[in-house]
């Protein structure tokens, strides 16, 4: 059994049991993958993928078993990797990280910037995704980090700590007849189409479930994943925008207006997580505490021993986070 026969097996995982993507993504033959696969099997004894002539289909009982195991024994491969990178040179390597577009706009450009002038060689990427996007990319061990605030139940074999709390704002353009009101209410807001985020994204949930318990049901005129694309189309005459209060920006928003809409919906909490188990090189420890100042290493540290997101959320019972 060979080490690069594993990282095949995992890539045809990934790729959907299509020999040829995984071939493209690790750079190397579909043939050469093929056969590796099938010396595999002959030295395991079993088949690991059913067929339907010379296309796989779905993977095997025994094969679902073992992609489990292969799973983890390349993970830890990969921590020895980092080990060995700590050790040669604690200030050089990488960090990817996975969010959504809202988080990658607005809270992570001035930490990038700081972590930048402190590790200027760390090679940092950043993925934009969907919440199941952003769980398969950090458990598959694509990135290292996930931050994210909706769909946590994706996100339960992560150690996921929380960051800040934000809140919402309706936005609307200058002339419109709520910019003229004083508090808003849900009902004030129903009167008007709806331009807000794709169900899944930046606390989507909370607010549909607030319209759903004042039993009211607006007309959702557009969606995005994207607060910059909302904001066009609020400027259109659309509809009311509903984005994180964090998506307007006072100078190059000039022409809407931000009523507060924390008193409508439930604040949401921000968390960055990594797989359990991971081993954080210094610099990682040191872009979760610039990214949430109260999450220091000592605490993280902490917190890597923790087996449950019960015992998480039990250390920080009565902690003031950072709003927004």
């Amino acid at each position: 059994m060979k080490l690069q026969q594993l990282r095949y097996l995992v890539a045809i995982v990934r790729n959907n049991m299509n020999i040829s993507a995984a071939a493209e993504s690790l750079y190397t033959s579909q043939p050469g993958i093929s056969k590796q696969l099938r010396l595999l099997e002959e030295e395991l004894g079993v088949e690991l993928f059913n067929r339907n002539g010379k296309h796989l289909t779905e993977m095997t009982p025994i094969g679902r078993q073992i992609i489990i195991k292969v799973e983890i024994i390349l993970r830890e491969i990969n921590n020895i990797q980092i080990l060995a990178e700590e050790y040669r040179d604690d200030r050089r390597g990488s960090l990817s990280i996975a969010t959504t577009h809202t988080q990658a706009r607005y809270a992570l450009p001035p930490v990038v910037k700081l972590f930048r002038e402190r590790y200027p060689a760390v090679t940092l990427q950043i993925h934009q995704g969907s919440p199941t996007q952003i769980a398969e990319m950090v458990q598959s061990g694509e990135v290292d980090f996930a931050i994210a605030t909706e769909s946590l139940e994706l996100f339960e074999d992560l150690v996921m700590m929380p960051c800040y709390v934000w809140q919402r704002c309706v936005l609307v353009p200058c002339e419109h007849p709520l910019a003229e009101l004083g508090q808003l209410t849900l009902q004030d807001v129903a009167r008007y189409p709806l331009v807000t985020y794709v169900f899944g994204f930046t606390g989507r949930s909370q607010l549909d479930e607030a319209f759903r318990n004042a039993q009211l049901r607006p007309v959702v005129a557009f969606t995005a994943t994207d607060a910059d694309v909302i904001k066009t189309y609020v400027r259109l005459g659309m509809g009311v925008g509903i984005v994180a209060r964090m998506a307007y920006d006072p100078r190059q928003d000039q022409d809407l207006v931000r009523l507060d809409a924390g008193h409508l919906f439930a604040a949401n909490v921000t968390r960055i997580g990594f797989r359990r188990g991971m081993f954080l090189r210094c610099y990682m420890y040191d872009f979760i505490e610039l990214f949430a100042p109260h999450l220091t290493k000592e605490r993280v540290r902490m917190i890597e021993r923790f087996q449950t997101s019960e015992e998480i959320d039990a250390l920080f019972e009565g902690v003031e986070l950072p709003v927004f």
